[in-house]
């Protein structure tokens, strides 16, 4: 095994770990995205701290019991050790490299980790594209790059997938006769990327993006320099900022009308909001739904009046006026929950329903992006028919850039466009 790690299973846990001095374990499994997103920082880092700390890995599947024991339910989880006592901190899904340089440098006393820091070589890796984001726009524009023979990467700052990635399911997708769980429609495209020969940089830091130069630095450590950007990074919900929001995403409440609305026929649902996107999305729920409750902050809609006229003679439809949400909560498997306040009374009540869906904005996902981009009233990269932003070389795809509808299937039609165009200019 690369770098100073060591493999063991559960009878050697004695000894490898709670003999030790100071250990990190990572639990890991095989066809497992998130473990090999994973294991080329854990090497890395093995190889800078290895002589002050213990690396160890241990199948989780194959050492079940010691898992159990532990609690590490899922792959890769990451634990700390110190003279045999676990430390609190723990990480697992989509690791980012800084996350455990952080906690590497505390347990090896900051005068150390500033010495072992200085060992730090930066990486410089050259490709003909980058693209930033592993959404399906940018994972389709990979699958069409990497089949052309151009060399291409994907950088992600979480896992591959985007957004899709949190849908239930997608039934409107085609090619799928059936409803397909979206983070495997995700794990598709990214299997897809891989096999034509993409490289792939996932959970990542992306810091120091020079769009005219075309570089950009990973980690902090590896310098890319691309011919070419596709700037792939999607847009998400504009976040209400209340507990249960995270937890649940995905899992009882929805941002996305028409990908999940289908699922609760003859079903109650809570809608947050009172724009444009919450009304008229409240009418297309409204298609399946047997009862809404519309959420919203002021004692007015701020809908068009077209769509208020509509929402206010559907019997389906309540509205309660001048509240707003405090907390997600969930009862059971099945039943979603909404504290929200009444903003005249300071009133709390609880409302339940089969699911929620929240409408309150969308943001583009800009951060760290220079300001040179052209953007529309909303944040929006313009670009034109090809994708191209107007920085030569830089272009846009998905729902990053301004578009009348976001969905899978336009997201994948920019990524086409985009990894054409190139194509053609690099052959």
């Amino acid at each position: 095994m690369a770098g100073k790690i060591r493999e063991i299973n559960q009878d050697e846990w004695q000894e490898a770990v709670l003999g030790r001095d100071k250990v990190i374990v990572d639990f890991y499994s095989t066809e497992c995205p998130p473990c090999e997103a994973l294991a080329a920082k854990y090497t890395a880092l093995s190889e800078l701290y290895g002589d002050d700390i213990a690396f160890i890995k241990i199948f989780r599947q194959g050492n079940r019991a010691l898992a159990e024991e532990l609690e590490v339910s899922s792959s890769p989880t990451v634990l700390f050790y110190e003279k045999g006592e676990l430390l609190p901190q723990r990480f697992s899904g989509g690791i980012k490299r800084s996350e455990l340089a952080d906690q590497l440098d505390l347990m090896a006393g900051r005068e150390r980790a500033g010495a072992i820091r200085k060992n730090m070589k930066p990486v410089e890796s050259r490709y003909d594209v980058a693209i930033l984001g592993g959404g399906p726009a940018g994972l389709t524009a990979g699958i069409y790059l990497g089949q052309a023979h151009i060399s291409t990467v994907v950088i992600d700052t979480a896992l591959t997938g985007g957004y899709v990635s949190t849908t239930h399911q997608v039934s409107n997708y085609p090619g799928f006769v059936d409803p397909q769980q979206g983070f495997m429609l995700a794990h598709y495209m990214s299997e897809q990327a891989k096999g034509a020969g993409v490289d792939f940089r996932a959970a990542v830091d992306v810091s120091d993006i020079d769009l005219d130069r075309k570089t950009l630095v990973v980690d902090g450590v590896e310098t890319i320099r691309a011919e070419n950007i596709i700037i792939a990074t999607g847009s998400s919900p504009r976040p209400l900022g209340i507990p249960g929001e995270t937890e649940y995403r995905g899992n009882g409440i929805s941002y996305c009308a028409t990908c999940d609305a289908k699922y609760f026929e003859d079903r109650e649902v809570i809608v947050i909001g009172g724009g444009n996107s919450a009304i008229e999305e409240s009418l297309f729920i409204a298609r399946f739904a047997g009862k809404i409750t519309i959420v919203h902050q002021f004692a007015e809609l701020q809908a068009n009046k077209q769509a208020q006229k509509e929402v206010f003679a559907n019997d389906k439809i309540e509205i309660l006026f001048e509240h707003e949400p405090r907390e997600f909560k969930k009862y059971g498997n099945m039943d979603m929950g909404v504290s929200v306040e009444n903003l005249k009374t300071g009133e709390l009540r609880e409302l339940k329903s089969d699911g929620i869906f929240v409408f309150v904005g969308f943001q583009p996902n800009l951060e760290g992006f220079p300001d040179t981009l052209e953007k529309d009233e909303w944040g929006y990269l313009l670009t034109d028919e090809n994708m191209e932003t107007a920085i030569p070389g830089v272009y846009a795809a998905g729902d990053i850039r301004t578009k009348a509808y976001r969905q899978i299937t336009t997201a994948v039609s920019d990524g086409t466009i985009a990894a054409i165009t190139l194509s053609k200019k690099l052959s």
